[in-house]
């Protein structure tokens, strides 16, 4: 029940939103419904009586074979689109330009001043409709002379079908000429279609790539199975090859270069002769002196032999290195752990060799394996050409078969059910009907333009839009003064806005303002001691709300200074009839000037410091130490002050002052701000980071807002209006 009672409010709102906006715009809703529905009266009363001849044709579809294989047949009807039909658009082509053309020259038709009849008259009084459900256009035509009006439908219909039959014809010839056109093409592709795949084949030695894949793989995992058994076999002889260079001492080329020494003939015999030479020298010299030619001779012996020996230890290991004869001098055991180590050194180089060789050939593999798949890719691609262009010119070869057949035939797609007769009676809407469709137009119109010129107007109209444009808390709601008294102006170019008490008795107002102050009260936990008061454009009311909110928490017992901040365009001392050649500028310039003496109570509990001088640039004297002391020792004498500030359109007066207050207090009237201005305004503030305590909707018309709305009731308003205009009479 609840969400019924919700949403049957909602749609009250809405209904009474339009209400509003027909009802702001009556003068465009008046205008536009009474001009309509007088145009059409007058049509009403002017019509003279028009005869309606009708005829209907069957629309079928010609089942002739298809010719180009590309997806249509010759005369054969099918939408492009889902939503359109085959019928609908025969329609359209029964009112085309060549048909309608050749009924005009066949019948000689001629208007009202006996020229020959235009396109555009003849497709107006012509109708072409689809009967719903249905393969039948019902034509009709709509003259003067019911004798006239058959004869063009019959005529508009014999012509159709001629046309129709030789577009089908038509169709086929051109048909048959694009196939003979493009069989050398598709037979020339077909041939290079045959080429690139042979030539791809002989490049890339091409046989059969699946089973080249297959094998590739099955070589790819033999060859890795034979890299890891030489692998193992290379990891033991190369464990006994560094246990045998353990025993010997001696690394693996070096053993190689001993072992082969050790089998060139004669080396033995020339150590043991070496050898032999050596112990007769030691004996030698222990018997003789040095220069004794036996000494001499066994040394020159010695000599010789090893001059030998080094000569092919050069022969067998190179001249770069050295190998001491007593490596050479070895027993029988240690040769032939040498010539062990020596083989097992050319058994591990050859592993080492077949184990690059079979890495290089898996590469190999792995490589032509790579490559397999785009060669298949490709093969694939160049097949699919071949077999398409192949497919294309065997379906040509066929479909030019069936043009030369289809040709010679005439076959349409209407028929004719019933021919248009002579209507004796006549027809068109009757008066009191053109009449009432010309209200609901009329009315429609109304509408529309009331809307338009709704949306064409930027101006907020309502509280409403002011609150979803702003979306600021809503503090309070004053209802339009100048509705109730005349309102007083001097030498501005703007009246004087009214005070509570003096100017205004009207309870509603009074209670308005009291909202507000209690509103501002209640906002936060902290009472505020400062407030800045401004609007978005100029003549919102921002002076009068200021003073009347000044006035009414002065009646409630605080004390409360007034202070006119706006340096550019003040107003308050006309609202109080002060003078105002000292105020706040002064007060800011001199700071030697008492404040008792510029600040003046105007009401028991009110005091007013008006602006002072007009400065050359108010902004500079805001925006000093000066006035942020001066706000200081405000706050700390009164229980509040209200600064009246100047707009935020184009200054940045409130801005500053925002800063040096509690927050500021936005005053937004409907019909005097717009759009624009007021998103700049919000902009502004957000940039600026000030701190908006909420915004007081000002001058809102109580007939233009619904109830609840408000904090007051509409009635006592009202009646208090009443009340006072019959006094005053």
């Amino acid at each position: 029940m609840d969400s019924i009672k919700n949403s049957h409010s909602f749609e009250e709102i809405d209904l009474q939103k339009y209400w509003l906006v027909l009802k702001r715009r009556w003068i465009a809703v008046v205008g536009v419904f009474g001009s309509v529905l007088t145009f059409s009266s007058v049509c009403a009363f002017s019509l003279r009586p028009v005869y309606q001849a009708q005829a209907s044709l069957l629309i079928k579809t010609d089942r002739t074979s298809s010719l180009t294989g590309l997806g249509g047949d010759v005369g054969r009807l099918e939408p492009l689109m889902i939503q359109s039909s085959p019928v609908d658009t025969q329609a359209q082509i029964v009112k085309s330009v060549p048909v309608l053309q050749e009924t005009i020259r066949t019948l000689d038709l001629k208007d009202d001043a006996g020229n020959p009849l235009r396109i555009e008259d003849l497709d107006q009084a012509l109708t072409v409709v689809n009967a719903k459900g249905t393969d039948i256009l019902d034509i009709y035509y709509a003259d003067y002379d019911p004798q006239l009006a058959a004869k063009v439908v019959n005529t508009l219909i014999k012509i159709y079908i001629k046309h129709n039959i030789q577009a089908n014809r038509a169709q086929a010839v051109s048909a048959g000429k694009f196939i003979w056109e493009q069989l050398p093409k598709t037979e020339q592709a077909v041939k290079q279609a045959e080429s690139d795949l042979r030539k791809f084949k002989e490049q890339n030695k091409v046989v059969v790539l699946q089973q080249e894949a297959a094998e590739a793989v099955s070589a790819i995992s033999r060859l890795d199975e034979q890299i890891t058994s030489v692998k193992a076999q290379l990891v033991n002889v190369t464990a006994q090859s560094k246990k045998l260079q353990q025993q010997i001492k001696l690394e693996s080329q070096k053993s190689i270069t001993y072992a082969e020494l050790s089998q060139i003939p004669g080396t033995q015999q020339l150590l043991t002769q070496l050898q032999k030479l050596q112990a007769d020298l030691a004996i030698a010299r222990t018997k003789f002196q040095p220069s004794h030619p036996t000494v001499v001779d066994l040394e020159q012996q010695v000599a010789a032999l090893n001059k030998v020996l080094q000569e092919r230890i050069r022969q067998v290991a190179g001249p770069n290195q050295q190998v001491p004869l007593k490596d050479l001098q070895i027993g029988g055991v240690r040769q032939a752990l040498i010539q062990d180590l020596a083989t097992t050194e050319k058994i591990r180089i050859g592993l080492e060799k077949q184990i690059a060789q079979l890495i290089n050939t898996r590469n190999a593999y792995k490589q032509r394996a790579s490559i397999l798949p785009k060669l298949e890719e490709t093969q694939r691609e160049l097949e699919r050409k071949l077999k398409a262009a192949q497919t294309t010119y065997e379906t040509l070869l066929i479909r030019m078969q069936q043009v030369n057949v289809a040709e010679h035939q005439n076959i349409g797609n209407a028929s004719i059910i019933s021919p248009a007769l002579v209507p004796d009676k006549p027809s068109g809407p009757r008066k009191l009907l053109l009449i009432a469709a010309g209200a609901i137009l009329g009315a429609l119109l109304a509408v529309v333009a009331a809307f338009s010129l709704e949306l064409v107007d930027q101006y907020v109209k309502t509280l409403k839009e002011a609150k979803e444009l702003f979306q600021y808390t809503l503090l309070g709601v004053i209802p339009d003064l100048s509705r109730y008294g005349k309102t007083s102006t001097t030498k501005l170019d703007r009246p004087i806005p009214k005070v509570i008490g003096r100017d205004i008795h009207l309870f509603a107002i009074r209670d308005a303002y009291q909202m507000l102050q209690a509103n501002l009260k209640f906002l936060s936990d902290k009472q505020l001691k400062a407030i800045a008061v401004t609007s978005s454009v100029a003549k919102e009311g921002k002076s009068e709300v200021s003073a009347n909110l000044a006035v009414v928490m002065a009646q409630v017992g605080r004390k409360v200074l007034l202070v006119d901040a706006d340096m550019r365009r003040p107003c308050q001392h006309h609202i109080w009839e002060l003078t105002n050649a000292q105020g706040l500028s002064n007060a800011i310039v001199d700071d030697q000037i008492p404040l008792s003496t510029i600040v003046e109570e105007v009401i028991p509990n009110l005091y007013v410091l008006t602006s002072g001088v007009i400065p050359p640039n108010p902004l500079a004297l805001l925006d000093s130490q000066r006035m942020a002391a001066l706000v200081t020792v405000f706050a700390r004498n009164y229980d509040c002050v209200i600064f009246d500030t100047p707009p935020l359109a184009g200054t940045a007066d409130a801005a500053v002052l925002g800063k040096l207050v509690d927050g500021l207090l936005l005053v937004v009237r409907p019909g005097v701000v717009n759009s624009a201005s007021a998103h700049a305004a919000k902009e502004f503030l957000i940039q600026s980071g000030q701190k908006v305590l909420g915004m007081v909707i000002n001058g809102v018309n109580v007939k233009n807002e619904p109830d609840s709305y408000f904090y007051y009731a509409q009635d006592s308003l009202e009646s208090v209006s009443m009340s006072r205009n019959s006094i005053s009479l």
